[in-house]
């Protein structure tokens, strides 16, 4: 089975007909509708998307198969997945967060720091979650130029240039 990458998920019911909230996490958020047929994370079911409406972090949706409030309540927090060969191929500078979780990250010197745990986005930009055997706690990497100027996906790597005191003990 081909990779499966997160690009929505389902946040309750709206109104009493199945229609429901849906979250997209594609860079252009009317999208999600295209990549269709999407899956659950396991897999056991399919859905086919219709957009009905935009609404405040998210659209009205309506799901194939889902006919009541009833169903689409149950689906509250269901993650939506797509296959990777339905989504667009990115330019060279930019990484799908499925890419970059797991990669190991290294400093400018060589030293592996840990690996890349999560990959968040807060408003401002997106941040690699650093977590590894020498850390007392996670560490939040900006992922900008500046600080993480190599990613290598072919070798499962990262060399990143951090702030002053970031991996400090």
């Amino acid at each position: 089975m081909d990779e499966m990458i997160c690009v929505g998920a389902i946040a309750g019911a709206f109104g009493v007909n199945g229609e429901l909230r849906l979250k997209s996490f594609t860079a252009e958020p009317e999208d999600i509708a295209a990549y269709g047929p999407l899956s659950t994370e396991d897999g056991t079911r399919q859905f086919t998307i219709t957009l009905n409406g935009q609404i405040k972090n998210g659209f009205t949706a309506q799901l194939s198969g889902v006919a009541s409030k009833e169903q689409a309540d149950a689906l509250r927090g269901v993650r939506l997945f797509a296959e990777r060969s339905q989504l667009p191929n990115l330019p060279d500078d930019e990484y799908y967060h499925a890419d970059l979780i797991g990669l190991d990250v290294y400093d400018t010197g060589g030293t592996l720091l840990g690996r890349v745990k999560d990959v968040l986005n807060h408003g401002a930009s997106d941040l690699l979650e650093i977590q590894g055997d020498g850390l007392k706690d996670t560490v939040l990497l900006p992922f900008t130029l500046d600080a993480v100027p190599t990613v290598d996906l072919s070798k499962g790597r990262i060399v990143c240039d951090p702030p002053d005191g970031l991996f400090a003990d």
